[in-house]
């Protein structure tokens, strides 16, 4: 784990969770309601918080009428008390879950979120030239890309791939993503304006045991951090032709009466890729015009089903992958927005000679002097079609391997498509 990632401190009081006190309690009484939990080890596990805060909510549960002791489940005192909800603590429980059916780990405030994730910023986990050309190594790039790609990705801005198809820009976006590897805490759900919002997504969210981490960081045991939150690596999510609108704001079931995170704010601190850019229901400039503020101000504006509006952090390194020219896709301002512009053009003759070697050894084909002669200087002039990364494996992945030589003696029957 990155040592410049602070993990955050697990409250020790009610009064240090950031919450309404009886917005914990009910919190407690819906858990307690909903899964039958009796001991306060049992309970403090589900929601997520110490010991020491279960043991003062239930007291102020019991001051109130709403819980009751059962006593020990053996006859000794070395085990723990049971707990249950008395006629007026299921009632209570009842009233709170028609407000919201959301029960478990206690959500974190957005105050604390936004605080955690200054802490953990994607800009300080800048990206080695080391570790970017391993996660590349599987490509054949072009001479000072890396140079450029590094700089940008470590400003942790906006940056824009573009460049004619199947020349390796999605799997680029990838190598970045890939390239990241230190780690960051993740709110498990946040409490916004009293109302739950879900953020920890085990399909985006990569969780990372105590044995890995103690393991890559040389310590035998990591300090406790705050349960609230699950320790991940640094998220990525990628969207393609997919992408809409909607899907950048908050999502609500009125059943649950619980928000869903959209995309990017599950994305903070890591990586957001937009690939096959110009391909969405909506057009780009009206996804750029979506961007322009949290890119601009480090910050995004979301809406409550109130209306009340809220900002969250945005700490995320937006990646957009296009194979359209820039200029077709944007006015001058929402091109402006955009920090980096990275094209990513074909292989010329030597690489493609590359890649196709590479290709072919990767298929257990041994790459034969005389079908790349017949390529290069028959069928490429023939077509009139450019080098091409994506041209290899295509090429290769048609050809049965008990007719290799046939395939391409017999010109015809071979396309090469865009």
């Amino acid at each position: 784990m990155s040592l410049g990632v602070q993990p955050p401190v697990a409250p020790i009081k009610a009064a240090d969770v950031g919450l309404n006190i009886t917005a914990q309690r009910d919190l407690l009484i819906k858990t307690l309601f909903r899964m039958n939990l009796q001991t306060i080890s049992e309970i403090a596990k589900v929601c997520c918080v110490s010991p020491t805060i279960v043991d003062e909510l239930i007291m102020l549960g019991r001051d109130q009428n709403l819980i009751e002791t059962l006593g020990n489940r053996e006859a000794s005192s070395a085990t723990e008390l049971r707990y249950a909800l008395t006629e007026s603590g299921r009632a209570r429980a009842l009233e709170a879950l028609a407000q919201s059916e959301y029960f478990g780990a206690f959500p974190v405030p957005l105050e604390g979120f936004a605080e955690q994730t200054e802490r953990q910023g994607i800009t300080r986990a800048p990206i080695t030239r080391n570790a970017l050309e391993t996660a590349s190594k599987h490509l054949i790039l072009a001479d000072g890309l890396l140079d450029r790609l590094g700089p940008a990705v470590n400003s942790g801005r906006s940056i824009l791939l573009y460049g004619p198809p199947g020349n390796g820009k999605s799997v680029l976006s990838n190598a970045i993503r890939d390239a990241v590897q230190d780690h960051v805490f993740i709110p498990r759900v946040l409490d916004i304006s009293g109302q739950i919002v879900t953020l920890f997504d085990p399909v985006i969210h990569r969780e990372v045991k105590e044995e890995e981490s103690a393991a890559q960081s040389g310590l035998r045991r990591q300090a406790p951090y705050d349960p609230r939150y699950v320790r991940c690596r640094r998220p990525s999510v990628i969207t393609g032709g997919e992408l809409t609108l909607d899907m950048l704001d908050l999502g609500y079931s009125p059943e649950s009466k619980i928000y869903q995170a959209p995309l990017q704010l599950k994305a903070t601190g890591g990586i957001f890729i937009v690939d096959d850019l110009g391909r969405q229901r909506e057009s780009a400039q009206a996804l750029m015009n979506r961007w322009i503020v949290p890119i601009e101000q480090r910050f995004d504006l979301l809406s409550l089903q109130s209306g009340q509006k809220f900002t969250v952090p945005f700490d995320t390194l937006v990646i957009f992958s296009t194979n359209f020219a820039p200029k077709t896709l944007f006015d001058g301002a929402a091109l402006r927005r955009i920090y980096y512009k990275i094209e990513i053009d074909g292989p010329d003759r030597n690489a493609f000679i590359r890649i196709f070697a590479g290709v072919a050894r990767s298929y257990g084909m041994k790459p034969e002097e005389s079908v790349l002669a017949h390529l290069i200087h028959k069928l490429y002039p023939k077509e009139g079609a450019p080098y091409a990364a994506f041209h290899a494996p295509f090429l290769i992945d048609q050809v049965d391997r008990h007719l290799w030589f046939f395939v391409f003696i017999d010109a015809d029957r071979v396309h090469l498509v865009d």
